[in-house]
């Protein structure tokens, strides 16, 4: 998605089979899922899904790579039960099925997954990381939320906000050199009106050669080209949230 006024279809790209090593909750309204990692911790991320869903297995594998650096990480079903989009289904009726799901539209889910993380995890530094639909939900947080200590988002954009360079939380921006969803001109845009106006740390990064959803859609062990830059990406997005949670 390249923002939530003008979004365009995405890829699948490469479903991993994967099983996952966390567990499903419930967290008030919102079904979430949830994965720790081995010692106990007071750090904890907000993994957001892309229009897939949050029950694609490539989003959980990233939940639990990034558990598996040091945090507890939640990946909560946004669309609420909603049917998320599929492989299959008609482009022509996306904005059709986008909109009760807006990007920007998630203030009480992220409410309600705070709540949880604080009063039931223990958390006292929360982070998010999102990719395409949550790559735009988590620029949108960064300018909401200054309790967020760090957030990164992949493949996302908010553009229809007058403050939507007015971060409140330091963010690393991830892109795709060759994205068909992200045009280059809405990368450089952003990147150069972060810098006039953003008052707290940022990052915008483009990788070479690389399509959208690279980060967490491709499988690196059948992409050998692109696989020096899906590593890169997933460790400059560990080495971001380590530097400020």
């Amino acid at each position: 998605m390249a923002n939530e006024a003008r979004p365009c279809p995405c890829d699948i790209g490469d479903r991993m089979e994967y099983g996952s090593l966390g567990e499903e909750v419930q967290i008030e309204h919102v079904k979430a899922y949830l994965v720790k990692p081995k010692a106990p911790t007071d750090k904890a991320l907000i993994v957001i899904q892309d229009i897939y869903g949050w029950q694609l297995p490539n989003t959980r594998y990233m939940a639990d790579m990034l558990a598996s650096n040091g945090y507890v990480a939640v990946c909560p079903d946004f669309f609420l039960g909603k049917e998320p989009w599929c492989a299959s289904s008609d482009w022509s009726t996306f904005q059709q099925w986008l909109e009760d799901k807006k990007p920007t539209n998630v203030n009480k889910e992220v409410d309600v997954v705070l709540k949880y993380l604080k009063e039931e995890i223990g958390a006292k530094s929360i982070g998010v990381v999102g990719f395409c639909w949550g790559g735009v939900a988590t620029h949108y947080i960064s300018l909401q939320y200054p309790e967020i200590k760090a957030g990164v988002s992949v493949y996302g954009i908010v553009r229809e906000r007058e403050d939507r360079y007015e971060l409140q939380s330091p963010t690393l921006f991830i892109f795709a050199e060759k994205d068909t969803v992200i045009p280059l001109d809405q990368v450089t845009t952003l990147e150069a009106n972060l810098k006039d106006k953003c008052t707290v740390d940022f990052e915008v990064k483009i990788f070479p050669n690389q399509t959208h959803g690279f980060v967490h859609r491709k499988r690196e062990e059948v992409n050998p080209e692109d696989k020096p830059y899906i590593l890169e990406a997933r460790q400059d997005m560990i080495n971001w949230l380590k530097k400020y949670i």
